[in-house]
């Protein structure tokens, strides 16, 4: 008489090899040969945490929900420190109305991963069924903030995901709703002034916006705000400067008739040098230049067709450091054209934009905030902050660029910075553009 035999032992990569080998069959529609693999890898290893899981979510997915939920009970004994198995155990005990339980599995899962995205979207939905529809639109935020911007989520929780964002769109405005009327009380109460840190950070809290941070690709201060239009009265000179745009204007408008072959791409770097979202514009004339100064270099030729503009710009508190400021310049951006999104190379340093020529539907952002050029009326901000610009016009639109310091270094601080830049530069030996 024949005894049966053992199945013989398995190791680790045997299982889980057989294991994707069964789900990539699956997934091919090839379900016989898929069960065969299964079947195949519990016969050798029936206790593993991962073959009991697969089997579960099998019969969960055939209607079996309390043969599915035996086999997750007997995978989170064997494995109790696996979040997916947790959650998987939860929907099944959802399905068979155990609704206790199903929230104990949950919290499991999020007790092991706080982050796990399923189990946040599960205890959304939870929360949501059970009548708390702001702390399920809490969980739902959780689990959207687990997915980086531009990342797809897996096609088996993507109508779950689309719901909790619905549900959290909904939850802030009914918030913004509730704090509307009370924070116009304190507006009106502190003399009817706009707040502009407290709407930006209302708005950030309730999803209008996104915070956005100084990220320079050089050289970063450290405390210094992140502010991304500054407030005009921080720079008495501007009102100058606006008053001096008519004659700004005429000089530019002399220079695109008659010193064309001055004008040159702003975005030019070598071959060598990644240009990530320049790609498109890296040595062209869509997004063209023509420089008074370029970093710390006067163009003379240049100034002297533009003596006025020149006139103005002396009389700035712009940086002086060798090879690397000041810069000032004409930006002519092109019919159609967008400038992608970027970062500028040090916060001690602000940027100042002088509209001359602006055709509508041109626009600027700088973080969150989103304007549209006024000819004659200039501004200033933080470039370490994410901005982008564009022309959906059929007509160039034409703006004088320049540096400024941060007015927030104190003497010594813009000294020392100074000093640091150009020792820097000369201790690599750097080329201007690089800084």
């Amino acid at each position: 008489m024949n005894q049966a035999t053992s199945p013989s032992p398995i190791d680790e990569a045997d299982v889980i090899r057989l294991l994707q080998a069964s789900k990539f069959e699956a997934a091919a529609g090839r379900f016989p040969e898929s069960d065969q693999l299964l079947a195949h890898v519990a016969q050798r290893a029936p206790n593993h945490p991962a073959v009991l899981n697969e089997l579960g979510v099998r019969m969960l997915g055939r209607g079996a929900a309390d043969q599915a939920q035996a086999l997750f009970a007997r995978a989170t004994n064997a494995d109790p420190k696996h979040p997916a198995i947790w959650a998987n155990l939860a929907s099944s005990l959802k399905v068979l109305g155990r609704r206790a339980e199903e929230l104990e599995a949950i919290e499991k899962a999020l007790q092991l991963e706080p982050r796990h995205l399923s189990a946040l979207l599960q205890k959304g939905a939870y929360l949501e069924e059970f009548g708390d529809s702001r702390n399920a639109a809490r969980a739902y935020q959780n689990a959207i903030a687990c997915v980086p911007a531009g990342v797809e989520v897996a096609p088996s929780i993507k109508e779950a995901f689309i719901h909790a964002k619905s549900m959290v769109d909904s939850d802030l405005a009914a918030l913004a709703r509730v704090l509307e009327q009370p924070l116009a009380e304190l507006r009106e109460r502190h003399g009817g002034r706009r707040q502009q840190r407290v709407d930006m950070c209302l708005d950030n809290l309730v999803g209008k916006r996104r915070p956005y941070y100084s990220q320079p690709t050089w050289m970063y201060f450290p405390e210094l705000p992140a502010i991304e239009f500054f407030d005009r009265a921080e720079f008495p000179w501007l009102d100058a400067v606006d008053a001096a745009a008519p004659e700004v204007r005429t000089e530019l408008l002399r220079v695109l008739v008659a010193d064309r072959d001055g004008l040159q791409p702003y975005i030019d770097f070598p071959d060598s040098m990644p240009v990530d979202q320049f790609r498109d514009l890296n040595r062209s004339r869509r997004w063209s230049a023509y420089f008074l100064w370029n970093q710390n270099e006067a163009v003379p030729s240049h100034i002297a067709r533009c003596p006025n503009s020149a006139a103005v710009l002396e009389k700035v508190p712009r940086p002086h450091i060798k090879g690397r400021a000041p810069t000032a310049f004409f930006s002519i951006l092109d019919a159609n054209t967008r400038i992608p999104a970027h970062t500028g190379v040090t916060n001690t340093r602000l940027t100042v934009h002088l509209p001359l020529v602006v055709p509508p539907g041109c626009g600027f952002r700088v973080g969150g905030t989103t304007r549209e050029w006024v000819p004659g009326q200039a501004w200033v901000f933080d470039d370490t902050i994410e901005h982008e610009a564009w022309n959906d016009s059929d007509t160039p639109r034409a703006i004088l660029i320049f540096d400024v310091w941060n007015p927030l270094l104190t003497a010594a601080e813009r000294d020392m910075i100074k000093t640091i830049t150009e020792i820097y530069g000369e201790y690599y030996a750097l080329p201007a553009q690089s800084l």
